[in-house]
């Protein structure tokens, strides 16, 4: 089996295809390698092909007029990116970027579609990726509209924590490494604003690490401080064996 079968297997939109159908889409594919900051998707960039990440961390961003970044997300292995390919002519106006070196295999736009009309569920699967990442994108445009950069920092800290958050002694550590400028254009603020709200909330006790690295350490008091009463953490990662603290659930449940 190569790899590029075995990622397709694994895809929640894939899994359901048949042998045949599997193996007809992957002779079609194609394997790519990006390094750190290389642009995968431009804006407005024309490309007959949806992609999935196999290896890396990707971000989606948008550039406004006045030449700041807002990053919209992050890709994680696994993930289906560029589906408005299969909408023929729908337009683009972010771009995606290599986070770290990363490998993505690119799939035909017109062989999807052609699978779509062959295998209902995908058909579902894919309009619901589509529908996610855009109420994703409304609730971040919510955010940065009508809550302080203290609230949309919290709330940032929250949903990346249900994005990578994983388990740990000291409380739930974010896999991703950002820097406060990457925080910064996930809330449509400043460095240099998100450097004194981390320091107030590491000074309260509420996060830790260093370098990159983000721990919630008080996840429960962070959540209620913005009145949510849950973090659905990843399967990945997660033990069935280890309890989790009151305000932390699996994203399956």
């Amino acid at each position: 089996m190569t790899e590029s079968l075995w990622w397709l297997k694994q895809s929640e939109i894939f899994r359901r295809l048949s042998a045949e159908q599997l193996a007809r889409l992957e002779a079609q594919s194609t394997r790519r390698s990006f390094a750190p900051r290389s642009p995968l998707l431009l804006p407005s960039e024309a490309t007959d092909n949806v992609f999935l990440l196999t290896e890396g961390l990707l971000k989606v961003a948008h550039v406004t007029g006045d030449g700041r970044e807002t990053i919209l997300g992050y890709i994680e292995p696994g993930e289906l990116f560029g589906e408005l390919a299969i909408l023929n002519d729908a337009d683009r106006d972010d771009y995606v970027e290599a986070v770290e070196r990363s490998s993505v295999v690119a799939l035909p736009a017109a062989e999807i579609r052609t699978l779509m009309s062959e295998h209902a569920d995908m058909a579902v699967a894919i309009t619901r990726l589509v529908g996610m990442r855009r109420q994703r994108i409304e609730r971040r445009l919510r955010n940065l509209l009508f809550r302080s950069n203290r609230e949309r920092l919290l709330h940032l800290l929250l949903d990346l924590a249900e994005q990578f958050g994983v388990p740990s002694d000291q409380g739930v550590e974010l896999r991703v490494r950002l820097s406060h400028q990457d925080l910064a254009g996930l809330i449509g603020s400043t460095r240099e604003s998100v450097t004194v709200l981390m320091g107030e909330l590491r000074a309260a006790g509420d996060i830790g690490g260093g370098r990159r690295r983000v721990v919630l350490l008080n996840p429960c008091s962070i959540a209620r401080s913005v009145g949510r009463e849950k973090i659905r953490l990843p399967e990945r990662g997660l033990s069935e064996r280890k309890p989790l603290l009151p305000c932390l659930d699996r994203a399956s449940s």
